[in-house]
């Protein structure tokens, strides 16, 4: 009895299926993988294989990597003492890549643990056991490469005839029947970021009004009928739209682009004009529209000798602008009389738009402006009034520049400035009308905001 007891060997039996194929049979590949463990187990009883409690099933789970929850699972029991040997029907059940297998066989001889297949026979406690299973394994893996390639070759091919491979379609299309067909509201949108383009010039304005419109990303649905939501565009999305040839009637595999069978959405024409102006160094078309930007303050600042401050600028060697307010003089001569220097136009519009903010944001402004709002428009509440006022803080950097220089001389009378000291002094009722502006007006869609 003591010698049966010596001899006694905890087997645990180890499956796995590569597909959920089939898996829904009453009788599938993992069942009789694991009866054919049993089976051989049963039949080394005298040698005192017994099997442990549980079984070790990893079903729809690839041979090429470990990440699989019962391998991981049949691992720690094994660092854990609680098995003796290991069970499987062929050895590609294991694993099919040679350098995941020589991990597990030194787990296994660090702890004393064999392991036994089913149909192949092989015993991993001699040299030439071992040297088979390499062979073995060697075959496995080859065989596994070779289909790889043929999968991926097929794909190629597929690609070279036009055919969507899969994935989400780009903004403009839907797939139908492995065919990527234009999607007529989007396919508008798109023509309409290309064609912006080429009037703007500048990707950054353009994000400007996409974001006011309220553009996003496509918004698509999964196999399983979960709804994606879009995401609000960016310039990064810009750039890939504007570099996608898809919208060209092609199609890339790798780093080649084909002929696709999908029908263009952008004609050759406006593709070589946007890439055009892409090709053009980004500094030089940034200088460009900058050159454009008005002076916010331009006509209401002044100095405290009361003379006006007038826009200035200088490019520099390196192609970069930079714009300043200067005091006016009749003459060279009386140049410096108010004390002023060259004021840097950012700093000072940023001053005079931090004034006007604190100004909006004053718990007291609000006593002051519904009534005359009200007055203006009898529809006003207070509710609507607060909206409006905080509206503005949250819209500013998405105007355009024209706009914003609408909006501070709508609000400002004059800007006074002295060496020591900044004025800005409003506008009656500027605040009032400026509230009418900015209520929510009634929804529209973005891509009918576009037409």
């Amino acid at each position: 009895m003591s010698e049966i007891l010596k001899r006694r060997m905890r087997c645990a039996v180890y499956t796995r299926k590569s597909t959920d194929e089939g898996l829904d049979q009453e009788y599938n590949s993992i069942d009789a993988q694991r009866d054919a463990g049993h089976a051989y187990i049963a039949s080394q009883r005298a040698e005192g294989w017994i099997p442990v409690g549980d079984d070790y099933d990893d079903p729809a789970f690839s041979g090429g990597n470990m990440e699989r929850p019962a391998l991981r699972r049949l691992m720690a029991d094994i660092e854990a003492g609680k098995i003796d040997v290991v069970v499987i029907y062929k050895i590609d059940r294991l694993t099919r890549s040679l350098a995941d297998f020589s991990k597990m066989v030194e787990v296994f001889e660090r702890y004393g643990v064999s392991f036994v297949s089913v149909t192949q026979q092989f015993n991993t406690t001699t040299s030439m056991g071992r040297l088979m299973l390499n062979i073995l394994l060697s075959f496995a893996q080859f065989e596994r490469e070779v289909t790889g390639e043929r999968i991926r070759d097929k794909i190629a091919a597929s690609k070279r005839k036009g055919m969507w491979m899969g994935g989400v379609p780009p903004l403009g299309y839907d797939v139908e029947n492995r065919r990527l067909v234009p999607n007529e509201r989007e396919a508008k949108l798109i023509r309409h970021i290309f064609q912006r383009f080429v009037e703007l010039g500048s990707s950054t304005m353009l994000f400007k009004e996409l974001k006011l419109d309220g553009v996003t990303s496509k918004a698509w649905t999964t196999q399983d009928g979960k709804t994606r939501d879009g995401k609000p565009i960016d310039k990064g999305l810009i750039y890939k739209l504007l570099n996608n040839r898809t919208y060209l009637g092609e199609l890339r595999h790798k780093e080649q682009w084909y002929q696709a069978e999908h029908p263009p959405i952008i004609d050759r024409e406006l593709w070589d004009k946007v890439h055009a102006i892409l090709a053009t160094n980004g500094r030089v078309r940034g200088n460009a529209t900058r050159a454009t930007v008005p002076y916010l303050l331009k006509g209401i600042v002044f100095g405290n000798d009361g003379r006006a401050l007038s826009p200035f600028h200088t490019t520099k060697k390196n192609g970069r602008r930079y714009r300043y307010y200067v005091p006016q003089r009749e003459n060279k001569e009386h140049a410096g009389a108010s004390g002023l220097p060259r004021l840097p136009a950012a700093e000072l519009e940023s001053a005079v738009l931090d004034q006007l903010r604190a100004v909006l944001r004053s718990p007291d402004l609000l006593g002051e402006v519904l009534p005359r709002a009200i007055e203006l428009d009898p529809s006003l509440d207070e509710a609507k009034v607060t909206v409006a006022m905080t509206r503005l803080d949250t819209i500013w950097d998405q105007l355009f520049p024209t706009e914003q220089t609408r909006i501070v001389k709508l609000l400002v009378e004059k800007v006074i400035v002295s060496p020591n000291d900044l004025e800005v002094r409003l506008r009656a009722n500027g605040i009032e009308r400026l509230v009418l502006e900015l209520q929510p007006a009634g929804a529209t869609h973005p891509e009918e905001a576009l037409a």
